[in-house]
């Protein structure tokens, strides 16, 4: 299979050696010179340490690296049976590639996005032939994380989807399909770890370093939102957040941040820039390890994010299946939320949700109609 993937940076080269690495002939198309130079030389590096850590031997280095080369023109991807796009989150600048992606590449080829956050929809609608678009959305680093989203748009057809999910499953990645809806599942329901984890602090209840220790102490995630935030870029994080919030009409479950707004303003990006949350050049502080302060930030920020995935399995975003997939396997959460759901008891989820409306009178905390359903008909989701 003929594979062509846009764009050299860290997820167009991860995706490519996904692709490589099962057998496909790869073409990484980038009009910059010194990306595809650090795409190969990252390339190299990587396969290099697989060697020496015996998880390939010689010879399967040598073929994957055989399997993978670099192209300047889009003409060059004339042959491609599936080409995924992995360049800047600009919806304009996707539609215009997709509309001169069509002109080169063959009727039944299939042009998948990898956006996190964008319309599929949209994108398909700059192609004449927009039943073969279809979103794939890797986690990066691509080659590690296990989950891949595969999004059809309203104009996708079945026998593309079906075509997709088979590739995928076939590169011996786990697939959640989801609706094409802002954020997907992932981006959309991992939004409360960052956002209410942002609240208690902007109410002064704990600081970065107390809320981070209470996450990863009493919730087992292997790092806390700030320090997460802080590892992926608050240019990145800031971004999808705020598309989020837009795209979902200003619903106030998704509001951004001023705090990080005004760090993003700053330049503080996080561990990248040396300074977001956290100043790098210096120690990091000490949590306040008080047990009942830290119990009760992780049990708002656990209760928002079940919240968060059951009203994406009450709108119909993805099973309930994916939905856990998606978050242990697309994030690394240490549970599955509708599994964490179940073991909390949905009847608690009912209540603490409540509560926090009580006390807000936000439409922010509302109870996804289905945990009220199923509190009053005692059911549970597995």
């Amino acid at each position: 299979m003929n594979v062509a993937v846009i764009g050299s940076g860290t997820m167009g080269s991860g995706i490519a050696q996904v692709a490589a690495t099962a057998g496909c002939a790869v073409k990484i198309y980038d009009t910059n010179f010194e990306a595809i130079a650090r795409s190969r030389e990252a390339l190299g590096k990587t396969l290099l340490m697989l060697f020496e850590k015996g998880k390939i031997d010689a010879a399967e280095k040598e073929r994957i690296s055989n399997c993978i080369s670099y192209v300047n023109t889009l003409e060059d991807l004339y042959d491609a049976n599936l080409v995924i796009e992995a360049i800047v989150e600009n919806l304009e600048i996707k539609r215009k590639l997709f509309a001169e992606l069509e002109e080169v590449v063959s009727a039944d080829s299939i042009l998948a996005s990898n956006t996190s956050s964008l319309s599929i929809a949209s994108i398909a609608a700059s192609c004449k032939k927009s039943d073969r678009v279809i979103g794939i959305h890797f986690f990066n680093p691509a080659p590690l994380m296990q989950l891949v989203e595969v999004i059809p748009a309203v104009q996708t057809s079945p026998k593309i989807l079906d075509k997709t999910v088979r590739i995928i499953s076939d590169w011996k990645k786990v697939v959640a399909v989801a609706k094409d809806t802002p954020g997907f599942i992932v981006n959309r329901v991992a939004r409360p770890f960052y956002g209410e984890a942002l609240r208690i602090y902007e109410e002064g209840k704990a600081d970065f370093a107390t809320i981070d220790w209470a996450m990863k102490t009493f919730g087992g995630f292997r790092m806390g939102p700030f320090e997460l935030m802080d590892f992926i870029g608050h240019d990145v994080n800031y971004t999808v957040t705020e598309t989020v919030f837009t795209s979902f009409y200003f619903d106030p479950r998704y509001k951004p941040s001023f705090t990080q707004k005004r760090l993003t303003e700053a330049g503080f990006l996080g561990k990248k820039a040396g300074r977001g949350f956290y100043d790098y050049a210096k120690e990091l502080p000490k949590p306040t390890e008080n047990e009942v302060l830290g119990k009760s930030i992780f049990e708002r920020i656990l209760v928002m994010l079940i919240n968060e995935a059951a009203d994406a399995l009450f709108l119909n975003i993805a099973s309930a299946e994916d939905i856990d997939n998606a978050m242990t396997k697309g994030v690394n959460y240490p549970k599955g939320l509708l599994a964490w759901a179940d073991e909390k008891g949905i009847g608690w989820c009912v209540s603490t949700l409540d509560n926090l409306y009580q006390e807000y009178h936000e439409d922010r905390y509302r109870c996804s109609p289905i945990l009220r359903k199923m509190n009053a008909q005692n059911q549970t989701f597995f």
